[in-house]
């Protein structure tokens, strides 16, 4: 029995499936695509925001670029008045381009050179500070204002990361920070954390909350805390992810090629999104006393978070052409119009593992019920180009010219390992306007 991992039903995206402006766009473009939907940007933000409030908690969210390029997204944290994080001088760029203001920008990233410091400096910008060579930089910038700074803080539960400051650094940067003579506007701290651990954010967060105390001793603003991103997707159902984990095997895949659980992104998650960031806001920092939201309230302290992937939940998806099906023994290859570089779990030695779903090019055509399994490939030259090596279940043989359509990609797949590898062109972004207010969907290219 074919191995199956379904996406979450979603009535939005069933509908563009069935509406035809798939085909017509995969023919009019010539090649592979993507589609975004900004509304459900829009929602996922409000309901980041609608937690903040309920908590009664002061915060800001800024939307983490890196995750996706598309500038519709961009443009609706400008009109939104959200901010963005920022992580290069061509992001900060493409970010004010947009309309968003100097001040909604954070600027992340290790040492960060030193036209993007200055830049983020003239505009405003809250920069968060990674190294002591980097706080010496900001100090001797020389500019009219003073710069917006954030000390970033090396995480103790993870002691292999490389970023932040810790023991010693960090007493010395906040020294810095206030025998600095009103060169720079120390705002408060921040940490970049990997995972997904709620208890372990809301634990590192309280600690920043008595480092943003002890620094009002000394004279700095410090009166607000970043906790980055690390918001969970759920993509697939519970019981679907569990068989998933327990059953598969190298025979699932392409060439017999083995993955591991800890391989994969957890594609479920019972805690995700604006859940997760209640989750954080509830939970007690050391596990005693009161929750994080009761002490940032105490503490007069504003929370910033910087989620990427779960504010481009289900906005957005990738869409491919079949260009032609080989069969092997006991399944088939299914080659399409792109390449892996276009799913960038690939990057990961990874998979992106939602079904991708199947639109047929003459949807009556008969089959003879019987599932086909087949891994999908991409264009290249290179064996190793496949999109997935999972072998689909694919209610009937793909034919050329059926469209095979990858869930829910928005949030890094779409752009973060692209190349024009063989002179194919790099997929394009379609944006769909408003698809459920209308009987047609509406369309335009993302700038």
């Amino acid at each position: 029995m074919a191995l199956t991992l379904p996406a979450h039903p979603d009535h939005l995206t069933d509908r563009l499936h069935t509406s035809g402006l798939l085909a017509e766009l995969a023919h009019g473009l010539g090649g592979p695509f993507h589609y975004l939907l900004p509304d459900r940007f829009d929602s996922n933000l409000a309901a980041f925001r609608t937690a903040l409030d309920d908590a009664g908690v002061e915060g800001r969210v800024y939307y983490a670029k890196k995750a996706n390029k598309a500038g519709v997204f961009i443009d609706r944290c400008a009109t939104a008045g959200a901010g963005v994080d920022v992580a290069s001088l061509g992001e900060l760029r493409e970010a004010l381009g947009h309309g968003v203001r100097g001040e909604d920008l954070v600027v992340t990233g290790p040492a960060k050179a030193e036209a993007l410091l200055r830049v983020a400096a003239q505009q405003g910008a809250l920069i968060a500070v990674d190294a002591l060579d980097e706080l010496d930089r900001v100090l001797t910038l020389g500019l009219p204002r003073p710069p917006r700074v954030l000390l970033r803080v090396h995480p103790a539960t993870q002691p292999n990361s490389r970023f932040g400051l810790g023991g010693e650094d960090l007493d010395e940067a906040m020294r810095s920070c206030a025998e600095a003579d009103g060169r720079v506007r120390m705002e408060g701290f921040g940490f970049h954390l990997s995972g997904y651990d709620v208890q372990q954010r809301a634990d590192l967060a309280g600690e920043l909350v008595e480092l943003c105390l002890k620094a009002r001793v000394l004279g700095l603003q410090a009166d607000r805390i970043s906790i980055g991103g690390g918001f969970a997707v759920d993509y697939v159902p519970a019981d679907a992810w569990t068989r998933f984990l327990d059953r598969q095997h190298p025979g699932d895949y392409h060439a017999g090629k083995e993955f591991t659980a800890g391989d994969f992104y957890p594609y479920h998650s019972p805690v995700a999104g604006a859940g997760a960031l209640r989750g954080v806001l509830a939970a007690r920092p050391a596990r005693s006393g009161p929750t994080l939201a009761e002490r940032l309230r105490e503490a007069a302290v504003m929370l910033l978070l910087e989620p990427g992937r779960a504010l481009l939940d289900r906005a957005g998806a990738s869409v491919f052409t079949v260009q032609g099906v080989k069969d092997r023994e006991g399944y088939g290859i299914v080659t399409v119009d792109g390449t892996s570089l276009s799913l960038s779990e690939q990057w990961f030695n990874s998979e992106y593992l939602p079904d991708p779903r199947l639109l047929p090019a003459h949807p009556g055509r008969p089959h003879d019920g019987a599932p086909y399994r087949a891994s999908i490939a991409g264009a290249s030259c290179l064996d190793s180009d496949l999109l997935t090596w999972r072998k689909i279940a694919f209610p009937s043989r793909p034919q050329a010219g059926d469209l095979l359509v990858y869930p829910n990609t928005a949030a890094y797949q779409m752009d973060s390992n692209e190349s024009p590898f063989h002179e194919l062109p790099l997929p394009p972004k379609v944006v769909i306007d408003h698809p459920g207010a209308a009987a047609r969907p509406r369309w335009r290219l993302d700038h």
